[in-house]
């Protein structure tokens, strides 16, 4: 179980602060799933109130940040206002001893307030991003991602984006299982890359039998072991290569090669968590091909090897959660 600080601060939204609580840290024990320590930290001394009026109370200081496993910065929208230097010295802290810090939409400005972004890539909510930009030029600013995860600094979108982080913070803790778990008990979608666009250019419609593009997307998830080319599922769908890659961002927001390999990550790691299948064969199956290639993609995006990656998390899964992944 790891500790999660989530940092109050004054004006905070309450849906901000309730996202990590909610992913993070909320009770489904009665599913067989595991719970993280989540701590809501006071950033200021004095009355907290959230953006709505709402006041907050919490027994916990900044100096829980010393014990944190991972620090969470909700949204910060007041950006000419200057920050707490007990917070900002706190947060270099924690990030020095190796603890993941992660802000939430405008909760980007304090990590750059507190240097950690330098020479970094990062993202917040589009409307804010010249802004951060302007204001801290040593930071790499991707307005159109929905986060960004740099390993020991991680940075969301606004509002939705928060939590397709930490579903994603969730995954490297508990993984893929887990997170898919809570994300259909929390009715959202159980994945979407960090890659993806803040937002689409048209509506997601809904899906029919007769729609080409779910038919081709389903028939590629059932067949993620073989190689899989734009060419197969624009024939699938019906459609030229260059329409199904347009309709294909509009409905997604992100490009087909790049949703296959999200999609072939989650096969892997569902691999290596519920099954004691070889490295080669987990490559095989999830269509990466060779260990030697699932291991370099692994490392790039994950940070870790997928030996490593199955001895982090627990391959007997419950009962329940079987059940669930198998439904």
């Amino acid at each position: 179980m790891a500790r999660i600080a989530v940092v109050a601060l004054d004006r905070t939204p309450l849906f901000h602060l309730s996202v990590p609580c909610e992913v993070l840290g909320a009770d489904r024990s009665d599913m067989g799933l595991p719970r993280h320590e989540v701590l809501l930290v006071r950033a200021e001394r004095g009355p907290l109130r959230s953006s709505g009026g709402v006041v907050l109370q919490t027994t916990h200081g900044l100096d829980v940040l010393d014990q944190a496993d991972v620090v969470i910065v909700p949204w910060w929208g007041h950006h000419d206002e200057e920050l707490p230097a007990r917070l900002l010295g706190a947060l270099r802290r924690a990030h020095d001893r190796g603890a993941r810090i992660a802000g939430l939409c405008g909760g980007a400005f304090v990590l750059a307030a507190a240097g950690l972004l330098d020479g970094r890539r990062a993202t917040t909510h589009w409307m804010y991003a010249d802004k951060l930009a302007a204001r801290y030029p040593l930071v790499r600013v991707e307005p159109k991602v929905l986060y960004v995860d740099e390993g020991d600094v991680l940075t969301s979108a606004g509002t939705a984006a928060a939590i397709d982080l930490c579903l994603h913070l969730l995954r490297s803790l508990s993984g893929a299982e887990v997170a898919n778990a809570v994300a259909r008990r929390m009715v959202v979608p159980p994945h979407r890359s960090g890659g993806q666009a803040q937002y689409v250019d048209v509506p997601v419609p809904e899906v029919r039998d007769d729609d080409g593009l779910a038919l081709a997307m389903r028939w590629a998830l059932e067949h993620l072991d073989q190689p899989l080319s734009v060419e197969e599922l624009a024939g699938r769908a019906l459609v030229s290569r260059r329409t199904f890659s347009r309709q294909f961002r509009q409905r997604t927001g992100t490009s087909p090669h790049q949703w296959l390999l999200q999609q072939r990550t989650i096969l892997a790691q569902r691999l290596l968590e519920t099954t004691d299948l070889p490295v080669e064969l987990v490559a095989r199956r999830s269509g990466f091909g060779a260990a030697v290639t699932l291991r370099g993609h692994f490392q790039r995006t994950l940070g870790t090897s997928p030996r490593d990656y199955r001895a982090t998390v627990s391959r007997e899964a419950p009962a329940e959660l079987e059940r669930i992944a198998a439904s």
